[in-house]
């Protein structure tokens, strides 16, 4: 039985999936198993990990046809044989330490899932989204809640979970924001959260991808699974923090280039440089 079980979705990213992959098979914890899901990608996505496999026995390859994100999710859990099972998807990636560090932290305190904070990777910057400082044993469903950062971030790909705990759980066939309705549903059931500082899982934003795209069907699935999430919470007594929502933001270009995001809220405006620095924040009244 390997320690950790990494399951990998594939579908049309020959363009990173290189990159996914060096910082599996680099791991500083050897102990894995890599299962990779190639979900009927077209491009050379399958040649690229037939190749990975060939030189290390760790990754193993199911071939199966397109059913989304989650279904590639799914049929990783039924493989997976790893104490935990960990996350990644194919066009992010994670530090060398990530998965070491995780695993001896949710060992060292009996936790059944272990946490680390996520970076968002844009064409020009880098930026810590969720950051701990700190070994930490969260027992209670809302400090859990508070800990994670629910409902603001909702990603199950920045955690390791006791496999065992997690049969229960499968992911929605069909939907996109999946990890909204699901992540805090696993954060309740599964006992005791363990946060972990000095590594990151390195979340891609690619403007290209199905969530970045505008459609009806994204805003359908947002709100299925907004209303998921706020349904568990209030069927499960879960205090989520309150949210201080935008309800408005402009972007300034300057020869074709985001140079400022602007964020409105209800009492203060927030300028952001490129879109992920904070530069400046003022306050209003209407």
């Amino acid at each position: 039985m390997a320690k950790v079980s990494i399951i990998v979705p594939v579908y049309n990213v020959e363009k990173y999936l290189d990159k996914c992959l060096q910082s599996l098979i680099n791991q500083t914890l050897k102990d894995i198993e890599i299962i990779c899901v190639n979900d009927g990608s077209t491009d050379n996505s399958l040649e690229i990990l037939e190749r990975y496999a060939k030189k290390d026995s760790r990754i193993i390859i199911i071939n199966q046809e397109n059913q989304g994100l989650s279904g590639a999710r799914n049929s990783g859990l039924k493989k997976a044989n790893g104490e935990y099972i960990g996350f990644v998807d194919s066009d992010d990636w994670v530090d060398l330490n990530f998965f070491e560090k995780l695993y001896n932290s949710a060992v060292k305190y009996n936790c059944e899932i272990a946490c680390a904070g996520f970076k968002r990777c844009g064409k020009f910057f880098k930026s810590a989204r969720k950051k701990y400082t700190k070994e930490q044993v969260y027992t209670q469903i809302n400090d859990k809640i508070i800990a994670d950062k629910i409902p603001y971030d909702n990603y199950v790909w920045n955690k390791i979970y006791k496999r065992e705990a997690l049969k229960e759980f499968s992911f929605p066939i069909g939907r996109n924001f999946e990890d909204i309705a699901v992540t805090v549903k696993i954060v309740h059931k599964l006992k005791n959260m363990v946060t972990v500082p000095e590594t990151y899982y390195n979340y891609r934003k690619n403007q290209s991808s199905i969530i970045n795209s505008q459609s009806s069907k994204k805003k359908e699935d947002f709100n299925w699974a907004l209303n998921e999430l706020l349904s568990y919470a209030k069927e499960n007594n879960i205090k989520l923090p309150e949210r201080n929502d935008c309800y408005k933001k402009e972007n300034i270009f300057i020869f074709g280039i985001k140079i400022l995001k602007v964020y409105y809220y209800e009492n203060k405006i927030k300028y952001k440089l490129f879109g992920c620095i904070d530069i400046f924040k003022k306050e209003i009244s209407f």
